[in-house]
């Protein structure tokens, strides 16, 4: 009689044994249906599809350089097309990005005192108490660059976070192209060109990012 319990649950053991490895089978194989092998690199990797604001930095910029270039009036120009009428002067040079427009500028002139990267200069024929400051980095700081063609939308990034790192990523992109080679400690007293755009907070006082810089 011992023998015979001895063998039951010797059977019993086995039949559960056998059930518990045939659910793992299915399992396992019910896994290996639902998934896909991704090759590391191709359009299927998801490190491959997330935001880089650098890269869209370099691919943005050159056109933004060129379309600043093409647009940007003078300084005296604009400084007196803004004296004469604010609105019309924005709707013939500017572009509407969020509270305040983005405005294009060139100008040419001598570089007075600069603080933490940023330069005053005096530009022959601007009108009295209008005042123009260049950044020259190495941070570069706002969103003139994002803005000023008017293509970059909001809509177009997952969040406001990817919208703020693409116009750090077209910052730092202008950066190293226009000025990486500049000497900020001999820049005081020097002739500049500038090609750039600001943000009109103050139409008096404009704080350029450059997209251009040329020392004479």
């Amino acid at each position: 009689m011992v023998m015979t319990d001895t063998a039951t649950t010797t059977n019993k053991a086995g039949r559960r044994k056998i059930i518990v490895a045939a659910a793992i089978g299915v399992l396992v194989a019910a896994i290996a249906l639902d998934t896909a092998v991704v090759q590391i690199g191709s359009d299927a990797d998801l490190r491959q599809q997330a935001f880089d604001p650098d890269r869209f930095g370099q691919d943005a910029f050159p056109d933004i350089r060129d379309g600043v270039i093409a647009r940007a009036p003078d300084a005296t120009t604009l400084a007196t097309a803004l004296a004469a009428d604010k609105s019309a002067a924005v709707a013939e040079y500017g572009t509407t990005a969020g509270a305040f427009p983005v405005l294009p500028v060139q100008f040419t002139g001598v570089v007075g005192e600069g603080k933490s990267g940023i330069f005053a200069v005096t530009v022959d024929g601007m009108p009295e108490g209008t005042g123009i400051r260049v950044q020259t980095g190495p941070a570069i700081n706002g969103t003139e660059l994002r803005d000023i063609s008017g293509d970059i939308e909001f809509g177009a990034f997952t969040n406001q976070i990817e919208y703020q790192d693409a116009g750090a990523g077209i910052n730092r992109a202008m950066a190293a192209q226009v000025l990486a080679d500049l000497d900020r400690d001999t820049l005081s007293g020097k002739t500049i060109t500038v090609t750039g755009a600001f943000t009109m907070i103050n139409p008096k006082n404009w704080l350029v990012t450059p997209v251009a810089l040329e020392v004479q």
